[in-house]
């Protein structure tokens, strides 16, 4: 696979790259794919990766339903 080396990162910018990288739990290098592949429209998603993903997520909060109530409030919250 080819590889590339970025030179001349402007500080703020290698730092806001490095926290979003922290935040989405992927590296420095993935990252930066992420947001090339994003930029140039290449990124595809894989419909069955989602499907698995919000199969699981279901999974998980059936056990402890929410109402709208609950939601409502939560919603709410902090708002002025």
């Amino acid at each position: 696979m080819p590889a590339l080396t970025l030179k001349n990162i402007p500080e703020p910018l290698y730092l806001q790259l490095k926290e979003a990288a922290k935040t989405h739990h992927r590296s420095l290098n993935s990252e930066i794919i992420y947001y090339i592949e994003r930029g140039l429209g290449t990124h595809k998603i894989d419909i069955s990766e989602q499907i698995e993903t919000a199969r699981i997520l279901r999974e998980k909060t059936n056990a402890n339903p929410i109402t709208n109530d609950e939601l409502t409030a939560a919603k709410n919250e902090g708002r002025l």
